[in-house]
C-alpha cells in the first residue's frame, strides 16, 4: 500500500517544532540576524520546514564555541577509551532511530526509503563506530635517526584543530558521518554545516550527539547558505582544516578561501565514472550492477556509473536490458516503500539535469528512453525519468561533464587499448568499474584507471575501512579507513638527547 508524504510529516515528531535552531555549544538558539529559510520535499514540491539560517555571524559564533573545547582540552584530552565510548554509542543511537533517521532523510532528500534503511543509516552508523576502535589506535612511532651522538626520536600525532566541515545534499546523514567519524576520533572539534537543501539529518545527528554526552562545543552545526556560511566557514582564520564535500567549482572556491591562514583543505569532489562491460562478463550482473551504478539516488552520487562502456559484440544486447529496466522503474515519493527512484533534490537540480538531456539529444546521442520529467500524479514534484543515450562520442558534453542525475551516456569499444584512453579522458578520477571473468584483464585494467576505486564485478560498494577519494580534480586526500587519519591530524617529531 502506497504512503503519502503528508502522512509521514504529520507523524514525525522533529517536524513539529519548527524553525528547527542552530545546534552551537551544545545548545539549541536562533540565528543572529532571526532569518528562516525553508527546506522543500522534492516530491511535492511544497515546503516542508523551516529552519534558522546562520550567516557569518552564527559561524563566527560556532568557531569559537569549538576553538575554546579544542583549546581547554574537554575532548582532545578524554582518554582515548572514553572518546571511543561516546562515538559509539552516537552509532548506537543512529541504529535505534534508523526509521526515523530515514524518513526525515527521505522527505528531505527525496531518495528511496529503502535505499536509506539499507544502505544510508547502517553505513552512518558503522562509521562512528569504525571511528570509535580507531581513536585507542592512533599513535606515533620511534624512528632510528643517524646524527652523532645518542638519541631517542619519536612522532606524535596530534589533532589539528577546528574542523570546519561543508557536506552535500546527496547523502546528508552519511556524509556527514564521513566527516564528523575521522575528525571527532582524532580529536578534533567540528563546525559543521550542511547543504541549504537538506539539513535535517544533521540537525537530527546533533541531538543524537547531544544524548550520548558528547562534551559541550566538540560539535556545532550551522545550516546556512554557500555564499554566506559556507565562504565565512572557509576563511575563519580559527579554522585549522576544511573538510569539503560537492562540486569542483565549489571546491576550488574553498582553496582560495583557504589561503588566509594556510588551513588544511582535503576535498572530494566530483566524477565522471566509467562503467566497463568486457564480452565475457556474466551479462545478468553486469546488466544489474550498471543499472544501479547510475540510477541510484537518481543518480545524484558522486561515483555513479554515468558513462557506460560495452564491447561491442554484446553492445546491442546489454542496451537493450537496460533500457527495458529503466522503462519498468517504479518513480514515487521517497517515503513510500515501492518506490524504487525517486525525485530530484531541488527545481534548480532539476532544471540543470533536464538541460543536459536537452544537449545530448543537440549533440546527436541516440536517446533510448526516458528524456523527460514525469507527469501525472508526480507532476508537482522533481521527478526526471531514468534516462539512456547510446552512442555517445568521447567529446560530448554528456560525455565529459558530470550531470548528477539519472542519465547514462552509453558507448561501444573495441578492445583494452582503445578502452583504457577513452575512459581516462576527462578531468575525473574518482571511481571505475570492470566488469568481466577474466581476472588477469581485470587487474590491468583496473591498474590502467585513474581513478581512487576500482569496483571489480561490482558497483557502488562503501566500507568505513576502504580509503574514499579520487585522482586528478575528483579532490586531495583520502575520507575513511585508517588513511583518514592523516587528513585530520598533525605529525609532531621529539628529539630527546640521551647523552
Amino acid at each position: 500500500m502506497a504512503i503519502s508524504t503528508k502522512e509521514v510529516e504529520e507523524s514525525l515528531d522533529f517536524l513539529k517544532h519548527q524553525p528547527k535552531k542552530l545546534f552551537i555549544n551544545n545548545k539549541w538558539v536562533e540565528s543572529q540576524s532571526g532569518k528562516v529559510f525553508t527546506t522543500i520535499n522534492p516530491a511535492t514540491g511544497k515546503p516542508l520546514a523551516q529552519v534558522y539560517e546562520g550567516d557569518a555571524a552564527d559561524i563566527g559564533i560556532a568557531v569559537k564555541a569549538a576553538r575554546t573545547a579544542f583549546d581547554d582540552g574537554r575532548w582532545k584530552d578524554l582518554p582515548p577509551a572514553e572518546r571511543a565510548r561516546i562515538l559509539w554509542k552516537i552509532g548506537d543511537l543512529i541504529e535505534e532511530n534508523a526509521y526515523e533517521l530515514a524518513q526525515i532523510e527521505s522527505l528531505d532528500n527525496g531518495k528511496p526509503i529503502n535505499e536509506c534503511l539499507v544502505a544510508d543509516i547502517p553505513l552512518s552508523a558503522a562509521i562512528f563506530r569504525y571511528f570509535a576502535g580507531i581513536v585507542t589506535k592512533i599513535h606515533g612511532e620511534t624512528i632510528p635517526v643517524s646524527f652523532p651522538g645518542r638519541w631517542f626520536n619519536y612522532t606524535l600525532r596530534q589533532p589539528i584543530g577546528v574542523v570546519g566541515a561543508i557536506i552535500p545534499w546527496n547523502f546528508p546523514l552519511m556524509m556527514a558521518a564521513f566527516k564528523l567519524g575521522p575528525a571527532l576520533a582524532c580529536g578534533n572539534t567540528v563546525v559543521l554545516k550542511p547543504a541549504e537543501q537538506t539539513p535535517l539529518s544533521a540537525l537530527r545527528l546533533a541531538e543524537i550527539a547531544q544524548e550520548a554526552e558528547l562534551p559541550a562545543g566538540v560539535l556545532n552545526v550551522v545550516p546556512g547558505f554557500g555564499e554566506t556560511a559556507g565562504a565565512a566557514l572557509a576563511s575563519h582564520p580559527f579554522v585549522d582544516k576544511i573538510g569539503f564535500t560537492g562540486s569542483v567549482e565549489v571546491g576550488k572556491k574553498i582553496v582560495q578561501a583557504s589561503t588566509g591562514n594556510l588551513k588544511r583543505v582535503a576535498l572530494e569532489l566530483g566524477g565522471k565514472s566509467p562503467n566497463i562491460i568486457f564480452a565475457d562478463a556474466d551479462m545478468q550482473r553486469a546488466v544489474s550492477g550498471a543499472f544501479m551504478g547510475i540510477f541510484l539516488n537518481q543518480g545524484q552520487v558522486c561515483s555513479a556509473g554515468s558513462r557506460l562502456f560495452v564491447q561491442e559484440s554484446c553492445y546491442d544486447l546489454v542496451l537493450e536490458h537496460l533500457t527495458e529496466e529503466a522503462r519498468n522503474t517504479r518513480l514515487g515519493p521517497g517515503v513510500d516503500p515501492l518506490t524504487q527512484m525517486g525525485p530530484l533534490v531541488s527545481q534548480e537540480q532539476m532544471d540543470r539535469v533536464l538541460t543536459y538531456i536537452s544537449i545530448g539529444r543537440e549533440e546527436g546521442a541516440k536517446l533510448m528512453v526516458g528524456g523527460r520529467r514525469a507527469g501525472g500524479d508526480l507532476k508537482d514534484g522533481y521527478f526526471v525519468e531514468p534516462t539512456i543515450f547510446a552512442d555517445v562520442r568521447h567529446d560530448m558534453r554528456i560525455f565529459q561533464e558530470e550531470i548528477f542525475g539519472p542519465v547514462l551516456a552509453a558507448t561501444p569499444f573495441k578492445d583494452e587499448d582503445d578502452l583504457i584512453e577513452k575512459a581516462n579522458s576527462t578531468i575525473y578520477g574518482l571511481a571505475a568499474g570492470v566488469w568481466t571473468k577474466d581476472i588477469a584483464k581485470a587487474h590491468r585494467v583496473a591498474h590502467a584507471l585513474k581513478a581512487g576505486t576500482v569496483w571489480i564485478n561490482c558497483y557502488n560498494l562503501i566500507d568505513p575501512a576502504q580509503p574514499w577519494g579520487g585522482f586528478k580534480q575528483s579532490g586531495w586526500g583520502r575520507e575513511l579507513g585508517t588513511y583518514s587519519i592523516e587528513i585530520y591530524t598533525e605529525v609532531k617529531d621529539v628529539w630527546v638527547n640521551l647523552d
